[in-house]
């Protein structure tokens, strides 16, 4: 965000700030109504308090009767134990209901991730976006979860101010009798009106000059972001696990220093955010406190001399005093609020350019047909792709077709279009041209997630969650733990598995749970095939499903591949071509084109083609290993 960018206009501000809380609480009305009754009730009882003491000040400064000082004091005490035990109560359920906003503004944006277009999420644009959201609201506490506390800070100023105006009304109503002589010049009507408004012009101008300080951070948040990412990173950088070995062989602690010692950083005594401190933005801050403390010293003599000249006694000086100042704290609050919500809408404008990116991807309505001979068959017909913003084609022309229980290996170098025929296999993208058949049918048709059940996925960037081992496998909290226990064995985690004393319930990591355990990266990927198994979809696809393992292991997997994927289609992704022996079919991708087709001793014999320099030079990789 530019420095120089102006302010948004104050019409703009209150449209998203008003969208925010009915987003926030479109669905939690009962919860706002019992929020407001808890602001309205803190505003209101101190009040009472204000009122009661003067009372008991008036008595003892006046006539001084027992009776009735025993029964102020009484009401005083009282009404403070009730008032302290409701406000108490309600303060207990504030707290867990903030505690639970923060899960529920979250909940909102993971549920829009959730729902979104794939295209969309695998756009750099939207995490980017999504980043500096995040980085707005932790580095200066900007966005949704502001608006929570603009509101309640408001609504509740709105509550004292009007408890104020009930308890000073009589203060400008209140004469000097005529007896004090040129003090009789207070009960001018012209007078009081100059008193007023002179208080309210001062108490407008502490939280404007506030406001104007706190604009510079809005304004400079892409520097204060900067700053609180490199904190992020280099401050903790030593923690890390990960950074442990590197640190200590190449010494990278002493790196860090530039960002840990260096006085010109955003946040240092020399950096960004200090200059503006010593210049305008600490001069504003001044200002304001400066001015909330004239504004203390005119209320203080007007309401003394007032009563100095006999208008009210001693007790109501202390209500008016009292009064005043709340009222004016809560004015100012107001009009600070208001300011913090402009700026603060800068940036819930980035929140709902995130939460209106629109779904365009045709879901469709056919439910994929439940078949017990499992009998599918994909074809992709002329497909082209082309990755939105991009002008050269990732995939031209590409069809192929294959069938329920065949072993379809795609091979090519990095580049070629392999991952993205999987992509649009999957429907994670639509195909720009030409169109990809489920038995006949053009699958834009199905139901998207429908469609989507009939694919089981190990991603080479797979990732295994900081849970039990057996609800990783199971993608859910319930499940079948002797289905469970068969798909491990069968990936080949057998061994490990007889080793854990909770079994299924052990957590893997410790991040939760201390005495969870770590797994290898091949172990790790024996899990995530055990996952893709469990869900016992009829096609399986493993992108570099043994790239982590050793060669034993990966030995094992393949000769109980067919075993394993049973009468289900596989796909298998690998720049192993030794690997893709067992499979039926085998497609060679080259700069997005199916080059070759057709299984490892047909190709291998087509000495002019893709596969067979693959091979060869795979091959004579290999020969140089063993040599």
């Amino acid at each position: 965000m530019s420095k120089n960018k102006k302010r948004m206009p104050l019409k703009d501000a209150v449209k998203y700030n008003w969208r925010a809380l009915k987003t926030i609480y479109g669905t939690r009305k009962k919860v706002l109504a019992l929020r407001m009754a808890k602001h309205a009730f803190a505003a209101l009882t101190p009040y009472v308090g204000i009122w009661l003491s003067a009372r008991i000040l008036d008595e003892i400064s006046t006539s001084r009767n027992p009776e009735t000082l025993t029964s102020l004091v009484l009401w005083t005490i009282g009404s403070a134990a009730l008032i302290t035990l409701i406000q108490s109560l309600l303060d207990r359920w504030h707290d867990a209901e903030q505690a639970g906003m923060y899960i529920h503004i979250s909940h909102i944006m993971s549920e829009k991730m959730r729902k979104m277009d794939f295209v969309d999420i695998d756009d750099p644009k939207t995490h980017s976006l999504i980043s500096t959201i995040q980085q707005n609201q932790t580095g200066g506490g900007w966005g949704m979860h502001r608006v929570t506390h603009n509101f309640n800070s408001i609504w509740s100023a709105l509550f004292q101010i009007g408890g104020g105006i009930a308890l000073t009304v009589s203060l400008f109503a209140s004469k000097v009798p005529e007896s004090a002589g040129g003090y009789t010049v207070l009960n001018s009507p012209y007078l009081t009106a100059a008193i007023i408004l002179l208080m309210l012009f001062i108490t407008y101008l502490a939280p404007k000059f506030s406001n104007s300080s706190g604009k510079y951070y809005a304004q400079n948040a892409d520097k204060h972001n900067l700053g609180n990412r490199l904190f992020g990173y280099y401050g903790w950088f030593g923690k890390r696990q990960d950074n442990t070995v590197d640190a200590r062989i190449y010494e990278l602690a002493d790196f860090c220093d530039k960002y840990a010692l260096d006085k010109t950083d955003i946040f240092a005594s020399k950096g960004y955010f200090a200059k503006l401190a010593k210049g305008k933005m600490g001069l504003l801050q001044a200002a304001s406190a400066v001015t909330a403390t004239l504004f203390t010293a005119t209320v203080y003599l007007y309401v003394c001399v007032k009563g100095w000249a006999g208008a009210f006694g001693v007790g109501s000086i202390t209500q008016y005093i009292g009064a005043i100042t709340m009222f004016a704290g809560s004015f100012r609050t107001i009009i600070q609020q208001l300011g913090d919500m402009r700026n603060n809408a800068i940036f819930l404008k980035q929140v709902f350019k995130f939460l209106d990116i629109p779904n365009s991807m045709y879901q469709g309505s056919l439910t994929v047909e439940k078949r017990r001979d499992r009998d599918y068959d994909i074809e992709f017909r002329n497909v082209s792709f082309k990755y939105p913003g991009s002008e050269a084609y990732a995939l031209k022309n590409v069809s192929i077709k294959f069938k329920v229980g065949e072993r379809l290996a795609v091979v090519g170098r990095n580049g070629s279009g392999k991952t993205t025929f999987i992509k649009l296999l999957c429907r994670l993208y639509d195909p720009t041209e030409g169109e990809i058949l489920l038995n006949g049918i053009n699958i834009r048709k199905y139901d998207y997630e429908n469609y989507m059940s009939v694919f089981s996925v190990v991603f080479q960037d797979f990732k295994i969650l900081s849970l039990p081992l057996g609800e990783n496998v199971a993608g859910s909290c319930s499940y079948d733990r002797e289905r469970a226990e068969k798909c491990l064995r069968d990936a080949g985690f057998e061994e490990r598995l007889n080793t854990l004393k909770d079994g299924l319930d052990t957590f893997l990591y410790k991040e939760y749970e201390p005495e969870g355990i770590d797994v290898s990266g091949g172990e790790a990927q024996k899990i995530a095939l055990a996952r893709t198994l469990y869900k016992d979809a009829p096609f399986i696809i493993l992108d570099e499903p043994t790239a982590a393992l050793d060669p034993v292991a990966e030995a094992e997997i393949y000769s109980n591949f067919n075993n394993i994927v049973g009468d289900k289609t596989a796909i298998y992704i690998s720049h192993r071509l030794s690997s893709c022996r067992f499979c039926d079919k085998i497609a060679v991708f080259d700069e997005g084109e199916i080059v070759q087709y057709g299984n490892h001793n047909s190709l291998v014999e087509e000495t002019e083609g893709k596969y067979f320099e693959l091979w060869n030079a795979q091959a004579r990789y290999y020969n140089e290993e063993q040599q």
